[in-house]
């Protein structure tokens, strides 16, 4: 008697708890691969106002459970089976951040990780290798968060060197963007401060010499829209890598370094949620270029979240 096999159908939901932007992906997976259902992103800001202090305030704190309360509702709407959601540099560092945790648990359910920035490292690479043809040559992954900043130096094959520093946007915001538009003054001492917090990352990049900058989503996002609008170029829903160049995110840099938020907004491509960070985030990039020799940048439209995704879908692959 021929045996019949039951077809693998699951949903799930993979939620992402940055310190700026929640985000949540529900797919579908089953024997024939894997189908992305609903993506959403929210300005949540849980780092505001405590992030440097190592405290998540208690307006962040409900800004976290409201916003989680409504990826609970979507997650019901498409019957999710099973849910991985994992906390990054707000929580981690927090001293509250195991409370908020267990917040979150008790008020929808959802249980989170938190993550080290080491594996939130891997993760990424995950996702970008699948984003972009790395190949044989040496990148340097940067995909920066309002609390961390993370870099893979790596390539198709092998990552060579990672790190994870708590140099995110948000908490460079707080230290050294106190006029808008900001001074010269304050960018020299952003990039003072840079010297010495990403030194090891400097002697990496000399030991590997990595010739192209990768950008994982977030801000790179943005630079990338700015660009191809300002080029005429379109995008498509299913393009995973996004058009830059050096030349044209020095252009965008100097721009951006000098307006104020209301200028900022105006420039075509400039969303809400990354108006204010992204001036201490153009200032990071363009210190990693001109200190890491790279004269080519690419952008991963994956991050964090769908590397997560790439390991749920390999564990049930090999089960």
């Amino acid at each position: 008697m021929r045996k019949v096999y039951a077809r693998m159908t699951k949903k799930i939901a993979v939620i992402d708890l940055g310190t700026n932007t929640f985000h949540i992906l529900v797919a579908e997976i089953t024997d024939n691969g894997m189908k992305v259902l609903h993506t959403e992103k929210l300005s949540v800001k849980i780092g505001r106002g405590g992030i440097n202090d190592g405290i998540i305030t208690d307006s962040a704190q409900q800004r976290a459970l409201d916003a989680l309360a409504r990826f609970k509702k979507t997650m019901d709407e498409y019957h999710v089976d099973e849910t991985f959601a994992t906390a990054t540099s707000a929580i981690r560092s927090a001293k509250n951040g195991r409370d908020l945790v267990e917040k979150i648990r008790q008020q929808t359910g959802i249980e989170v990780t938190i993550i080290s920035g080491d594996l939130e490292a891997s993760y990424i690479y995950r996702a970008v290798k699948k984003a972009v043809k790395l190949g044989g040559t040496t990148s340097l992954i940067m995909d920066i968060g309002g609390g961390s900043v993370e870099f893979i130096l790596c390539n198709e094959n092998s990552i060579f060197w990672k790190g994870s520093f708590e140099i995110g946007a948000q908490r460079l915001l707080d230290l050294f963007h106190y006029h808008d538009p900001i001074l010269q003054e304050e960018i020299e001492n952003l990039n003072l401060f840079l010297i010495d917090r990403l030194s090891s990352l400097i002697r990496a990049c000399i030991k590997f010499k990595p010739v192209v900058l990768v950008g994982a989503s977030g801000s790179f996002d943005t630079f990338s829209d700015i660009y191809r609008i300002k080029a005429g170029i379109k995008k498509t829903d299913e393009q995973t890598e996004l058009p830059l160049s050096v030349e044209s995110f020095r252009e965008i840099y100097n721009d951006i370094i000098s307006k104020n938020k209301e200028e900022r907004m105006a420039i075509p491509g400039m969303i809400e949620m990354r108006v204010d960070m992204i001036v201490v985030a153009s200032i990071l990039v363009d210190f990693v270029t001109q200190n890491c020799n790279l004269n080519k940048i690419r952008v991963s439209s994956y991050s964090l979240k769908e590397g997560v995704l790439f390991n749920i879908l390999d564990s049930l692959n090999n089960h």
